[in-house]
């Protein structure tokens, strides 16, 4: 793993997120970000300052609602939020960043390769893409699409007894709301607003998770 000291150091309470042995790869991830990142315009330059409190933490916050050993996938994941953090966060998961833009993926292939994450997997693809062919225990998303619209593409790779975890902010509420429609037609479990917090205790973040359809009764 090449060492980036381009990214700002990690706050303290970072290191009640990531284990000790994984916090030098989330600050190589901070590095990566703000460097890589910014050139190619993953990451905007009044970003860099804030990529912990408002990317990283917040991301690593989510791996509280994802079970152990989940195989993962990260939708439209850009520049690996929340999909890297996470893979970063708890390595015991298998995940797979979906993105269809090839500058993109090409930063995530190189990303992973630099941070050694060889549980990570990077697919040029669309969601649709991938309908019918796999399914994974979480979905996850982050500012992709309004709730109503990402359902379509998420709900059909949700394993049974999987679950969407997407990433929301002040909005939860309302998308919940304008979705109905969409639930009802994918025959949804009725979708919760989590409030999540992180290990560190001040870290968080709104997830909207939306479970597989439930089994039909047998009888």
């Amino acid at each position: 793993m090449v060492s980036r000291e381009t990214g700002p150091p990690p706050p303290e309470s970072a290191g009640r997120l990531f284990p000790a042995d994984r916090l030098p790869l989330a600050a190589a991830y901070a590095g990566w970000l703000a460097d890589a990142g910014t050139v190619r315009g993953l990451i905007g330059p009044r970003e860099v300052p804030r990529l912990w409190e408002r990317h990283l933490l917040n991301c690593a916050a989510l791996a509280s609602a994802v079970p152990v050993d989940a195989s993962v996938v990260d939708l439209g994941s850009g520049a690996g939020l929340p999909g890297l953090v996470l893979a970063i966060a708890r390595p015991d998961l298998d995940v797979t960043l979906v993105e269809p833009l090839l500058r993109r993926t090409t930063f995530l292939e190189q990303a992973v390769e630099e941070l050694g994450l060889s549980k990570v997997h990077v697919l040029r693809d669309r969601a649709e893409g991938l309908h019918g062919r796999r399914r994974f225990d979480v979905v996850t998303a982050r500012a992709l699409a309004p709730l109503e619209r990402l359902l379509g593409w998420a709900m059909p790779l949700v394993a049974p007894r999987g679950c969407l975890l997407a990433m929301k902010g002040s909005s939860a509420a309302s998308e919940v709301a304008a979705a109905a429609s969409a639930l009802r037609a994918l025959d949804c479990a009725p979708p919760e607003i989590l409030q999540l917090t992180g290990l560190d205790g001040s870290s968080t973040a709104t997830v909207v998770r939306v479970a597989s359809p439930p089994s039909p009764r047998l009888g």
